[in-house]
């Protein structure tokens, strides 16, 4: 099955920045939905942001005036800018890209971590 490939993440100080990239591993039919997930060690999944219908974008509080998502448009291509970075922001980065959000046959990535030393 198709994947997609995340990469940009790595060791940053805290209050610097990361540009997160995501491409699929084949070429596909354009994705309607793209997002960005992160998962911390020991916690849950949660939502960092979403190109969604109609170019619209849905930012999680925790990250709100911190993060953009971009995406090349009709290209499944995205893009997370982060800035003004804290420990808390370190964790496991993913990709998805899908009809909806919950499309449980939309595509993932394997994940790039992203540490923030403080």
């Amino acid at each position: 099955q198709v994947q997609l490939v995340e990469s940009g993440g790595g060791l940053v100080q805290a209050g610097g920045s990361l540009r997160l990239a995501c491409v699929p591993s084949a070429k596909i039919f354009r994705l309607p939905v793209m997002a960005w997930y992160r998962q911390a060690a020991g916690m849950q999944r949660e939502l960092v942001a979403a190109s969604t219908h109609g170019g619209r974008t849905k930012y999680g509080d925790s990250v709100k005036d911190r993060v953009a998502i971009s995406r090349d448009n009709w290209k499944n291509t995205v893009y997370l800018q982060m800035n003004s970075l804290s420990v808390e922001d370190t964790g496991v980065y993913y990709c998805y890209g899908g009809g909806t959000l919950d499309d449980p046959q939309g595509y993932w990535g394997q994940g790039t971590q992203v540490t923030v030393s403080g």
